[in-house]
């Protein structure tokens, strides 16, 4: 009989955080990191405390920014796990939960941060 594999999770989540990361990481780099504190295009007030705590207290804001947290975190464990084969760490038990518990950590963070700052 063969084994059951929990594969097919990590490459679901690995998948949809390289999906993410594709379409809004660089445009999130270039708003967060160039855009607002330089002021090019943007009023240096749109990424002000009160105007993000607004955004993360309503429940679209606050889905938005947990599952980006979430998805980048388990698309980078997922890619740092399969990058340890290249610098001579073996595929193993605590590989994998140093990997994916970090990721799974990180989620655990974010959502409690996030229910924690109310609606």
């Amino acid at each position: 009989m063969k084994k059951r594999s929990n594969a097919p999770f990590f490459w679901l989540l690995f998948g949809a955080g390289g999906m993410l990361s594709a379409l809004l990481g660089s445009a999130l780099v270039i708003i967060t990191g160039l855009a607002t504190p330089l002021d090019v295009g943007l009023h240096r007030d749109f990424m002000s405390y009160p105007r993000m705590l607004a955004f993360s207290q309503n429940i679209l804001g606050k889905g938005f920014v947990f599952v980006v947290i979430a998805l980048f975190a388990w698309h980078a464990a997922h890619r740092i796990f399969h990058s340890l084969h290249d610098v001579g760490i073996p595929h193993g038990t605590p590989s994998k939960l140093v990997c994916y518990g970090s990721a799974f950590v990180m989620t655990l963070v974010a959502a409690f941060s996030l229910l924690r700052i109310g609606f």
